[in-house]
Formats: C-alpha cells, sequence, structure tokens
C-alpha cells in the first residue's frame, strides 16, 4: 500500500511539472559543498498548487521558521538532522493544511464560516490576530518544537501575517485540532519516514546516559537560506498531496483508521 500512494504523491509532483529534490547525498556541489543546486525555479508552479487561502498559511509558516531570510541567497552549515526534522514537521503540516482546507472551502462555498459576511471575516481576522504572539504560536500547529535555533533566524519573533484560514483553524477547540493534526493512517506515516530518510539520510541519534542526545556524529550542511525554503515548500505541497492520494485510496480500500 505505501508503494501505491507513494507512486501516486510523486505522479502529481510530475503532473505539476516539479522535480522533487534528490537525497543530499547526491546533491552536493564539489566545489562549493552546497547542496541546494538545483536548476529549476517551481515557487511559482507549488504556490498554484494550494488555495490562496492555504497558501497564505504556508508563507506563515515560512516566516515561522526562517524568518525575513527566505530569499537570502547566503550560504550556512546546517545541521542535516534538524533540516530533516523540519522537513518531515513540514510534511506533516502540509497534510494538516490539506485536511483544514478542505473543510474551510466546503463550508466557505455553503456560506456556513462561523462568520458571515465578507466584512464579518476581516473582524475576525484582525481580532484574531491582533493577539498576543504567545497565545498564537501556543494555539497554533505551527508549534515551537517544529523550529530550530540554526534555521530560525528571529523566526518565531516574526508577525504573522492575517488569514482567514488561519483564523478558522483557531476557532476549533483543542479535540478538534488534535484530530485534524494527527496522520490518519500508518501508512502515511510510514511514507513521510521513509521519504525524509531517503532524502537526508538515517540519522544516527545516540542517547547519552545522562539522557540526552549525542549530536556528535551529526553532519552539517551547506545550504542557502532560499535553498531552505524550497525545500520546505516541497515539503509542505507533498503532505497536500499525500493528504490527496490517501483520501482517493481509502474510498476503495478502507485502510484509514481514524
Amino acid at each position: 500500500m505505501e508503494e501505491i500512494l507513494y507512486a501516486l504523491v510523486v505522479q502529481k509532483f510530475v503532473e505539476a511539472g516539479v522535480s522533487l529534490v534528490p537525497a543530499l547525498s547526491h546533491s552536493i556541489d564539489a566545489s562549493s559543498g552546497r547542496v541546494d543546486q538545483w536548476a529549476e525555479h517551481v515557487e511559482g508552479k507549488l504556490e498554484r498548487l494550494h488555495s490562496h487561502e492555504a497558501y497564505e498559511m504556508i508563507e506563515n509558516h515560512l516566516n515561522l521558521i526562517l524568518g525575513q531570510r527566505q530569499a537570502d541567497g547566503t550560504v550556512a552549515a546546517i545541521s542535516k538532522l534538524r533540516v530533516g526534522q523540519v522537513y518531515a514537521a513540514s510534511v506533516m503540516y502540509g497534510y494538516f493544511l490539506k485536511r483544514v482546507d478542505k473543510r474551510f472551502q466546503l463550508e466557505k462555498s455553503m456560506k456556513s464560516l462561523p462568520w458571515g459576511s465578507e466584512d464579518d471575516a476581516l473582524n475576525q481576522v484582525m481580532t484574531t490576530d491582533s493577539r498576543p504572539s504567545d497565545q498564537t504560536y501556543s494555539s497554533h500547529p505551527e508549534v515551537e518544537s517544529w523550529t530550530s535555533p540554526d534555521l530560525s533566524a528571529g523566526g518565531l519573533g516574526q508577525s504573522v501575517k492575517p488569514s482567514r484560514l488561519r483564523s478558522y483553524v483557531m476557532s476549533f477547540d483543542s479535540d478538534t485540532l488534535q484530530t485534524y493534526a494527527t496522520i490518519r493512517s500508518k501508512v502515511a506515516f510510514g511514507i513521510i519516514e521513509k521519504h525524509t530518510e531517503a532524502l537526508f539520510g538515517k540519522p544516527e541519534i545516540v542517547i547519552t546516559p545522562e539522557g540526552t542526545v549525542d549530536s556528535s556524529k551529526d553532519e552539517y550542511v551547506r545550504i542557502s537560506f532560499s535553498g531552505l525554503r524550497r525545500l520546505i515548500l516541497e515539503a509542505v505541497t507533498f503532505g497536500s498531496f499525500l493528504w490527496d492520494v490517501e483520501s482517493y485510496v481509502d474510498s476503495r480500500y478502507h485502510f484509514v483508521t481514524n
């Protein structure tokens, strides 16, 4: 089943005209040591694969992780383990985002959103986004543990742009939010795990006698912040596609458990 879903995800990227980033170990430039020497510029193609409201949320996700350095060509040496963690978390975020956006778009088309008119929607957005930042982050799936000091150049301190979908998500109670943030099947979870390992390699994690993680064997990769943006955009789109194909296959084989 994993092979079927993964093949369908890859097919959706092919149909969109977007090539998946190769394994980092296979994309190192011999002269510079950089891993992000990807020739194609696919941001416009990736943006068109999401609704306007969903892409606003993706931009906020990028702001939280990268701050103001998203288009920065500066190259930094960053923990490969940490980049892999952010990639996997962004896949899961894309999965979550597609799930809530499907519900949002349905309620929007039926005019049954929690607020009524466009004016009411704007007021709701502005009210939600005027909350203190600590409340915003604690209520939002883009939790702090998904980011890294290596990656976030002031990212968590950046303001989050107003978004109707974000306000919609923050109207959920905790149980509903938890349900939507959960990967529905072991098959999908296995795909996320194996795809991330194929891209970044299997991390060698050693726990010290004190219970801390020994990162002495962690590798560092040279990558630009614009390259990181490309990786994260791909990851979010991968998660969105995974939701689509999981739902499609489940409609025939009924393997999803929740």
